[in-house]
């Protein structure tokens, strides 16, 4: 019989689990302790960091247990707030548990399945016999990081501060750069088996209803197993999947997102993964660096048009050298087209090759940098470019001009500040190298006209991705190839459709107003 009711058992839980995945009712918990316990200890069979401590309540002489994973919560929270009160201090006024229990936050629970999602996420819980429900402890206490600067996102004057993995230390490093009551929060649950808390935060009296909203409604659309960092939430949520071009910003740094929310944007925060989500975004976004509002405006006006300047490098420039060399060449001064022909006179490849070749290159010796241990990348990523461009010089793959401006390439587009926009421009400049090839100057041509055209097209939670451009709106120009001083910038961009668009006052002061 006892077998029978273990293989009766197995199969309830089965059906339990499967009734769970399909949004089926909770289980009750049971009056009787020894029940709650040997339903957790089926469900966590397979989990051997699941420990259940039995004792008795001095106060009361009530028996209880408590439950929790010993990998995910706090040892010593456990011993000195919930289990030294309980066994060892006595209760002259009768107070009931959880006032006796001295850990911050706790709340009553009388769902089972709720009590297991509590103990995978680090807490603990509290079962007495006779009562039908679960005191569920804030005693989380899993490994991470200690907040560092941010390794893909270095600032020279910036905060040296940046997120890490646990989602209510992100919440606390947004907060102080805006103590202000008008900063909220809404918490959303997403995932059926890995369930990750995403926080979208954001300045009510600021950001759009509508735009919020429509965020909102996205989010809640989501159905997966798990989202296991904020690039899968960022595909999830975006509004052309199949456009290479990134149409939410991601950083690694509270500065920059304080600075967004303050313009009208609002930010997700993503629990168990250090990028948080900006939207939405233009493609000047993607151009801005925090730092660009510690320096003076001059100098960084001059950045900002060199970055855009790097965007039409990195995908023009090998395209161009291709269709001058292969139709257009009539372009070039006599000059330099004799020293272009001597340059590929030994070269036996095609233009299009020598330039595929040492682009490819360039992207294995950046990736493979990447991948290896930090001094060990940097190594290999400066020797290799020197050994390789010189022996394949010298052996007559490629000429010293295509090595010449595969490096002005390859420097380029690491200028631009976004990790994401510079991987997307590198790869747009592969199809632009090969219509150059095959229809020169006017492929080029084309193929301007063609990413403008999707440019125009994209959106970003309804928002232009072009805008100030396209639409034109000459107010927002202040902050977006230059970045004209912070006290001509008096209101927020337009972009975004802010509700309250002011946000600098009278700030100037001149000798010739005195």
């Amino acid at each position: 019989m006892g077998f029978l009711r273990q293989i009766l058992r197995g199969r309830q839980h089965q059906q339990l689990a499967e009734q769970v995945a399909e949004g089926y009712m909770p289980m009750p918990i049971s009056p009787h302790l020894q029940q709650n316990i040997t339903d957790l200890q089926h469900i966590f069979s397979m989990a051997p960091g699941f420990v259940v401590r039995f004792f008795q309540i001095k106060a009361t002489g009530q028996e209880a247990a408590l439950v929790y994973m010993n990998e995910l919560s706090d040892h010593k929270s456990i011993n000195d707030n919930v289990l030294y009160p309980l066994m060892h201090e006595s209760n002259p006024a009768n107070m009931s548990v959880e006032h006796m229990i001295t850990v911050g936050y706790l709340w009553s629970c009388s769902d089972l399945l709720q009590v297991e999602a509590a103990i995978l996420q680090g807490r603990s819980a509290i079962f007495v016999e006779g009562v039908r429900s679960a005191e569920i402890l804030n005693t989380q206490g899993w490994p991470q990081r200690a907040i560092e600067d941010p390794a893909l996102e270095a600032s020279l004057k910036g905060s040296h501060q940046g997120f890490v993995e646990t989602g209510s230390q992100n919440v606390a490093l947004i907060r102080r750069f805006i103590p202000n009551r008008e900063l909220k929060i809404k918490t959303f649950i997403v995932g059926r088996r890995g369930q990750t808390k995403l926080s979208l935060m954001y300045l009510a009296d600021v950001m759009n209803p509508q735009i919020l909203q429509e965020m909102e409604d996205r989010i809640q659309q989501i159905d997966v197993d798990a989202i296991i960092n904020s690039g899968e939430l960022e595909e999830l949520l975006e509004d052309n999947p199949y456009s290479p071009f990134p149409q939410f910003a991601m950083t690694e740094r509270p500065d920059s997102v304080a600075s967004q929310i303050l313009q009208g944007r609002m930010a997700i925060v993503v629990d168990r993964s250090p990028g948080v989500l900006i939207a939405p975004t233009t493609f000047s976004t993607f151009f801005q660096s925090v730092d660009d509002y510690s320096i003076r405006w001059q100098v960084s006006s001059f950045l900002r048009l060199m970055r855009f300047g790097a965007f039409i490098v990195t995908i023009f420039l090998p395209s161009i050298y291709i269709a001058v060399i292969s139709f257009n060449f009539e372009v070039i001064p006599l000059r330099l087209l004799l020293s272009v022909g001597e340059s590929r006179g030994n070269v036996p490849l095609p233009p299009i090759l020598e330039a595929l070749i040492m682009e490819v290159t360039l992207e294995m010796l950046k990736e493979a940098g990447v991948r290896l241990p930090a001094p060990i990348g940097q190594t290999v990523g400066i020797v290799g470019a020197i050994v390789i461009g010189q022996a394949t010089v010298q052996a007559g793959v490629v000429s010293n001009i295509m090595v010449i401006v595969v490096a002005l390439t390859g420097l380029a587009s690491f200028i631009i500040p976004n990790h994401d926009m510079s991987a997307t421009i590198r790869l747009i400049r592969f199809p632009m190298m090969i219509i150059a090839s095959i229809y020169g100057l006017l492929g080029v041509g084309v193929g301007f006209i063609v990413m403008v055209g999707h440019l125009i097209s994209l959106e970003s939670l309804g928002t232009p991705y072009l805008s100030p451009i396209s639409p034109l709106r000459l107010a927002d120009w202040k902050d977006t190839f230059v970045r004209l001083p912070l006290w001509k910038m008096k209101k927020r961009p337009l972009s975004v459709k802010p509700v309250q668009e002011n946000r600098y006052g009278q700030n100037h002061h001149s000798k010739d107003e005195h």
